[in-house]
């Protein structure tokens, strides 16, 4: 291979659709744009979502639902995931050196999901009534 040589691969480029140029080309005339109307002349469009001055969609349907800029600071462990990790002491720090949880995290719960055989004692980590008794159960406490 040549530098003098080197070529793009077939079908990779095209020529730019030159319209409006007469009768012959196959493209003259209204050149592609129809007859008459907002969209066949030049510079004249309208903005995304606009329906001709009928009440467009984004402002028919109601507004709904809410989500809150906090929940970022917010995660939840399993205890499957408390059974892995293996620790007999586990607070905010160790879940985030660990991996468990984000460092942006500030409020941690244990949820009820998988099992737990270990004795765990958490430190300023919440748990749902359900986690709570499993942890309780293999041992553990909450503090």
């Amino acid at each position: 291979m040549e530098l003098n040589s080197i070529k793009p691969a077939d079908g990779a480029k095209h020529y730019k659709r030159r319209v409006g140029r007469g009768i012959g080309s196959g493209i003259g005339k209204t050149a592609g744009r129809g007859h008459k109307g907002q969209k066949s002349r030049a510079g004249g469009y309208h903005k995304v979502g606009f329906e001709g001055g009928q009440m467009p969609m984004q402002r028919r349907l109601p507004k709904r639902g809410f989500k809150s800029h906090l929940l970022k600071f917010n995660a939840e462990v399993t205890l499957a995931a408390l059974e892995q990790l293996g620790a007999a002491e586990v607070n905010l720090v160790s879940l985030k050196q660990a991996g468990l949880v984000a460092e942006m995290a500030r409020v941690v719960k244990i949820i009820k999901t998988g099992e737990l055989t270990k004795a765990v004692k958490l430190t300023g980590i919440g748990a749902t009534a359900g986690a709570k008794a499993a942890i309780e159960a293999a041992g553990g406490s909450l503090a």
